[in-house]
């Protein structure tokens, strides 16, 4: 039986959100309140399937952002294919 390492610092994350958003980013550190991540990206459907936008348009990409834990309702590894249109 094959068991799934979890997810650690330096992985790309798949992050569910209360809002019902799915982002995709890279985790930099985490404690029980906040997750700090590189890079977010939103998982979006376009006619291709599935695809990646800027989680948000009004700051720098490439910062650091901190996500409160309570809005988080599920984290896991990032998918593989997923992971390879992801580039941080």
């Amino acid at each position: 039986m094959l068991i799934e390492l979890p997810y650690k610092v330096g992985d790309n994350v798949s992050f569910k959100l209360s809002s019902g958003e799915e982002i995709v980013a890279r985790l930099e550190a985490e404690d029980s309140k906040t997750y700090t991540v590189r890079k977010p990206m939103v998982l979006i459907a376009n006619q291709q399937g599935l695809g990646l936008a800027p989680f948000m348009f009004s700051v720098s990409p490439d910062g650091k952002f901190v996500l409160q834990a309570n809005s988080v309702s599920c984290v896991a590894k990032t998918e593989a294919e997923i992971g390879k249109q992801y580039t941080a």
